[in-house]
C-alpha cells in the first residue's frame, strides 16, 4: 500500500512540476494513443491542480484531442474510400454514421469506452462535425467528471454504493442533456 502511495505522490509531483501544460498534454496525447489511460491522467490532474481546475484542464484537453483525431481520420478517409477493401464496409459505416446523437453521447459517457476508436469511426464515416463536437463536449464532460471523482479515492469509490449510484445518475443526466441539445440545435 505504501508503494502505491509513493507512486501516486511522485506522479502527482511530476505533473505539478510541469504545470498546466504537462497536465494538458498528457490528456491530449491520450486521444491519439489508445494504450494510455485517461483515468490515470485525469486523476493526476485532479490531485495536482484541485478538483475543479483538474477537471476543466482534462476536459478541454480530451475534447480538443478527440476533435483533432476525428478531423485527421476524416481527412485521410477520402483517400481510403477509393480502395475496394474499404467499399465492402460501406453498409456498416452507414450504421455508424446514422447513429443517433443521444446514443453517441451515451457511448462516449461510458468510462470504459475506447474513445480513440469512436474518434476514428466518426471521422471515417464523415459524421457531421456539429454532431460529433457536441457529443464529445457532453460525453467527455461526464467521463472526465467520473474519472476525477473516482481518482480521488479509487478503492473507496469502487466498493462504495454511492459511487455506483453516482455513475447511474451521471449516465441519466448526460442522456437527458443530449436529448435537449439535440432538439434545440437540430443535430439529428
Amino acid at each position: 500500500m505504501e508503494l502505491i502511495k509513493y507512486i501516486i505522490n511522485n506522479s502527482t509531483k511530476f505533473v505539478e512540476s510541469g504545470g498546466f501544460i504537462m497536465g494538458f498534454l498528457l490528456v491530449f496525447i491520450e486521444s491519439f494513443i489508445p494504450l494510455l489511460p485517461l483515468s490515470v491522467f485525469v486523476a493526476l490532474n485532479v490531485n495536482a491542480f484541485g478538483f475543479l481546475l483538474g477537471l476543466l484542464l482534462s476536459w478541454s484537453a480530451t475534447c480538443l484531442g478527440s476533435y483533432l483525431c476525428y478531423r485527421f481520420f476524416n481527412y485521410i478517409s477520402y483517400y481510403f474510400n477509393k480502395i475496394k477493401f474499404i467499399k465492402r464496409f460501406n453498409k456498416n459505416i452507414e450504421k455508424i454514421e446514422n447513429i443517433k446523437f443521444s446514443e453517441l453521447v451515451l457511448i462516449l459517457t461510458l468510462p470504459f469506452t475506447p474513445s480513440f476508436l469512436i474518434n476514428i469511426l466518426c471521422g471515417i464515416t464523415h459524421m457531421k462535425i456539429k454532431k460529433f463536437v457536441f457529443s464529445i463536449l457532453i460525453g467527455k464532460f461526464f467521463t472526465v467528471l467520473f474519472w476525477g471523482y473516482i481518482g480521488k479515492s479509487v478503492i473507496k469509490s469502487v466498493t462504495n454504493i454511492n459511487s455506483l449510484i453516482y455513475i447511474l445518475i451521471t449516465l441519466i443526466i448526460s442522456y437527458i442533456i443530449s436529448k435537449i441539445i439535440s432538439k434545440k440545435i437540430n443535430i439529428e
